[in-house]
């Protein structure tokens, strides 16, 4: 094994994976997002960060290199440490990859409204970003044809992005990974100690 823990991210598009990244970074965890490791091959070959070259893009990898692709990819941009981030899993076979490569998996969904999530996309204005309604409702459908729903419905936790600021869920994406990891540790410590 590389590393010790994989912290998976996963959420539709605007839910506030990119929040839950930023609370690792700032707790020193450091994180990797499998969505800049696509826009980073799109510059590589010189083509548009828009949603549908990216989409198009994140597809011909995976068709390339087969349905691990883009987890490839991110981990060989993640460092190498006892817990590490990773941000926009889209399948199951992704999440037993990330499996394969790390002692411990967790998996984190994040989960906004389609309303608040749209909003914030329009707010964010990304490339990649919808510009109406019809055109999110399309990028929400290729999402959950690449199987996102499924790592959705199996996570081992959920963290609702509803009702508050991005300030507060900042906040409580802090205190749940500090939760989360003293607890993860005591457990190993306590293992540990029974097998001396």
């Amino acid at each position: 094994m590389r590393r010790w823990i994989a912290i998976l991210v996963v959420g539709m598009p605007g839910s506030g994976k990119s929040v839950f990244s930023e609370a690792a970074r700032e707790l020193g965890i450091p994180a990797v997002s499998m969505g800049d490791v696509v826009r980073l091959e799109a510059a590589k070959r010189g083509l548009g960060q828009d949603a549908k070259t990216m989409a198009q893009l994140a597809k011909a990898l995976r068709e390339e290199r087969g349905a691990c692709a883009v987890a490839e990819l991110a981990l060989e941009h993640a460092p190498s440490a006892p817990v590490v981030v990773v941000e926009g899993v889209r399948s199951l076979e992704e999440v037993e990859f990330f499996r394969r490569a790390f002692e411990k998996v967790l998996v984190v969904a994040i989960h906004s409204s389609p309303r608040t999530r749209f909003n914030r996309l329009v707010a964010r204005r990304r490339g990649d970003d919808p510009r109406g309604w019809e055109e999110f409702v399309e990028r929400d459908r290729r999402e959950l044809a690449m199987g996102i729903g499924e790592v959705i419905a199996l996570a081992d936790y959920v963290l609702v992005n509803e009702g508050v600021s991005r300030e507060e869920f900042l906040r409580s994406c802090k205190e749940w990974l500090s939760r989360v990891l003293t607890e993860l540790r005591a457990r190993a410590l306590r293992v540990d100690e029974g097998s001396q």
